[in-house]
């Protein structure tokens, strides 16, 4: 078994991972950058290591320092989290070569699945079904005018290489084709090193469907369920759910079995997600997520398992804990992000000091948490901070209780959207289950929050600066704080929508 690991990331990844080792017995290592000196997951660390400036290129990417500080500090095991290293062939391939284990699959596989073009032809080839589409393979504009025609417009140009958005474009008129597969491989270029893209067919009002697979070295795959994460701003995902309202007993089984023959194929081996666009009742395979997934909780919830012991485990080269069969789905989860983003400036990065956080707490619900009251948060990240998960019995019960959690969760100093997801939770049209990965285009497009009066904010940012400075000084009473107004707002926040 490993004994000790080092996590290969910041935030509330590192702090959730670490929770889980620091359970099962295993020292826990943190690697940390100038900007979070004072972050959480330095602090609950059993051991933590400086590798860097703030700058990710000069620490959390640094693929030298980290493993540097893994075999200096004795660690057995690198877990990379999400983000950063995680999908990274070279750094896995380091990682193993310096004599640790890497927690996530191996560097070939993520070579195969991580290429868009490679892991089409894998799924074509094992009968999962993929959207009409065409591989530019002499890069023309002649060649992509020729694909665009026979597929028939609307077409989506995708990067081979991306994720996220970025090297992706709508076409709807052959007379856009060109500047838009210009701007496509300029941004593929820019952020992935290559600019090669692909067409596809255009689906326009899909829902956003993944399955969570695990698969360990001893030949045994197996799928826990689906996510429906169709409530996305500007292709990031926002609102996760399991399971899907959309799915079947039928087609769930269907198209966990498309996902196991991809993963099958490809000789994979610990946690992925297959991803899946979902028209009506046809299915089309969309990419392999090779690591752990941000929204892994919603899994964990309505499955009881933890799925980072499970990554131990398979990469520790134990078999899975349990069978297909052995897996039991229970209720409903749903997973709400809480980014540093204010709304009212476009949903921008907003960094600042955490003046002050209360986060709920209730039967069926977790917040897994990269922040505390004091830290500082950097602007130099994703700008996530933490993620409220709630459960529930039945899907409008988890609705329920997720808003009375986010109308509970008082978090000043930041600026964070909570109200806005409020305001999703609360459609009707949400409600109903009646979702595309265009909901909030059309529903939310003028959205705008509604600010509390100027003077009533400027009281409650004082009194909770002055909270948190008795707080965080070294002769302050803990009493204090206690005794505050501030510790006892109730559900009031900042940033709210009512």
């Amino acid at each position: 078994m490993i004994r000790s690991l080092l996590v290969a990331n910041r935030g509330e990844i590192a702090v959730r991972i670490m929770r889980t080792a620091r359970a099962m017995g295993i020292r826990t290592l943190a690697v940390y950058s100038e900007a979070d000196r004072d972050a959480l997951h330095v602090e609950i660390a059993d051991e933590a290591i400086f590798v860097g400036g703030a700058l990710a290129s000069e620490s959390y990417l640094n693929a030298e320092k980290l493993i540097l500080a893994a075999r200096s500090r004795g660690a057995e095991a690198i877990h990379p989290g999400y983000g950063f290293l995680s999908e990274n062939a070279e750094f896995a391939d380091a990682v193993r070569k310096a004599g640790l284990i890497f927690v996530g699959p191996s560097a070939n596989a993520m070579r195969l699945l991580g290429d868009k073009i490679a892991s089409r032809k894998l799924a074509v080839e094992h009968g999962v079904p993929v959207t009409p589409g065409a591989l530019l393979e002499r890069g023309t504009l002649q060649e992509a005018e020729d694909a665009a025609k026979k597929i028939g417009y609307p077409v989506l140009i995708k990067a081979a290489a991306g994720g996220g958005g970025k090297g992706m474009r709508v076409v709807e008129a052959a007379k856009d084709l060109e500047p838009s597969l210009e701007a496509a491989r300029r941004e593929a270029k820019a952020a992935f090193s290559d600019d090669t893209v692909y067409l596809e067919k255009y689906i326009s009002s899909p829902r956003h469907i993944e399955f969570q697979v695990f698969c360990d070295r001893h030949g045994s795959c197996v799928h826990l369920g689906e996510r429906e994460c169709s409530i996305q701003r500007r292709h990031q995902k926002i609102i996760e759910e399991s399971p899907s309202p959309a799915l079947t007993p039928e087609l769930r089984e269907k198209m966990g079995e498309a996902a196991l023959r991809i993963v099958r194929a490809a000789n994979y081996e610990n946690a992925g997600t297959v991803e899946f666009l979902l028209d009506g009742k046809e299915f089309y395979f969309l990419e392999v997520n090779a690591r752990l997934q941000v929204e892994h909780p919603v899994t964990e919830m309505v499955t009881g398992e933890d799925l980072v012991a499970w990554q131990i485990e398979v990469a520790a080269g134990r078999k899975l804990p349990k069978t297909q069969d052995e897996i039991i789905f229970r209720g409903h989860a749903i997973e709400c992000r809480i980014y540093a983003e204010d709304p009212a400036s476009g949903f921008l990065p907003s960094g600042g000091r955490v003046l002050m956080l209360e986060e709920p707490h209730s039967p069926g619900l977790r917040v897994d948490s990269g922040i505390r009251e004091g830290f500082t948060v950097p602007v130099y990240y994703d700008p996530i901070l933490s993620k409220v998960i709630c459960w529930a019995d039945t899907r409008s019960h988890a609705i329920s209780r997720m808003r009375d959690a986010l109308k509970h969760y008082i978090l000043l100093g930041v600026r964070t959207p909570m109200g806005y997801l409020d305001d999703v939770l609360a459609h009707p049209k949400f409600r109903e289950g009646d979702i595309t990965t265009h909901f909030l285009a059309q529903y939310f497009e003028d959205w705008r929050p509604c600010a509390p009066p100027g003077e009533i904010l400027h009281a409650v940012l004082a009194g909770a600066s002055l909270a948190s400075n008795l707080q965080m000084s070294p002769a302050a009473d803990r009493s204090v704080r206690a005794s505050t107004p501030w510790s006892n707002l109730g559900s009031w926040r900042n940033g709210g929508s009512t």
